[in-house]
């Protein structure tokens, strides 16, 4: 949810919001969480308590009370239900999503991540919306139940920690934003044929080409 560029900037709710924004980005927490709390008692419907609730929820002591926060935000969207909360969705869900994951509850981490995955065209096109989409892919990735991005990842690990900036360049934009069966059509094709140009390149050592003609193995059978 970006208070700032989706609703109304007049807003008294939206106002304190961004203010609190600006206060995380000046490294004042306890001051972003009193303005936070601020917007929330301000708050005089449905649609302005599920903005407030969204950031009061970035500065809760528990993963319980986080979830709380973020599950209310979602109640609060549903219950406004028209066209001003559809982009809301999948950050609402990622949101909940990971604060499951923290918890350890792998299998309602999975459902939220899934559900956010099918709200991110949702969201207004730009650097939000790519961040949201990364966010996701990563959640996936990271509650796989068979681990097939495991060896990838350590493989980017490795690129990252000697400097191969060609593969990086070359595969982190469709790996970062592969949303795999849940994005549209040719999502998880993009990541392959990135791996495979890699793969054909001959910049990497035998024993690490052999390691990702493996990997593009495994993921091509899912790719679309």
């Amino acid at each position: 949810m970006d208070p700032e560029n989706r609703v109304d900037p007049e807003n008294k709710v939206v106002r304190l919001c961004v203010a609190g924004m600006a206060a995380e980005a000046e490294g004042e927490p306890a001051r972003a969480r009193e303005l936070f709390e601020r917007a929330w008692a301000a708050a005089g419907d449905d649609y302005e308590r599920c903005v407030a609730a969204h950031y009061v929820a970035r500065h809760q002591d528990t993963p319980e009370e986080t979830l709380r926060w973020n599950e209310e935000c979602l109640r609060l969207a549903d219950a406004v239900g028209d066209g001003r909360v559809v982009g809301f969705y999948a950050s609402l869900h990622l949101n909940i999503a990971q604060a499951h994951g923290t918890l350890g509850r792998d299998g309602a981490a999975r459902e939220h991540f899934a559900l956010a995955a099918g709200h991110v065209d949702a969201v207004p096109e730009g650097q939000y919306r790519e961040w949201i989409r990364f966010a996701i892919a990563r959640g996936l990735r990271d509650q796989a139940a068979d681990g097939r991005f495991a060896e990838l990842d350590a493989l980017v690990e490795g690129w990252r920690e000697r400097g191969e900036l060609t593969a990086l360049a070359l595969v982190l934009p469709a790996l970062l934003g592969d949303l795999g069966e849940l994005g549209p059509p040719g999502d998880g094709e993009r990541l392959v044929t990135a791996l495979r140009m890699l793969h054909s390149s001959g910049r990497l050592p035998d024993g690490e080409r052999a390691e990702l003609g493996r990997v593009i193995g495994s993921l091509a059978g899912g790719a679309r």
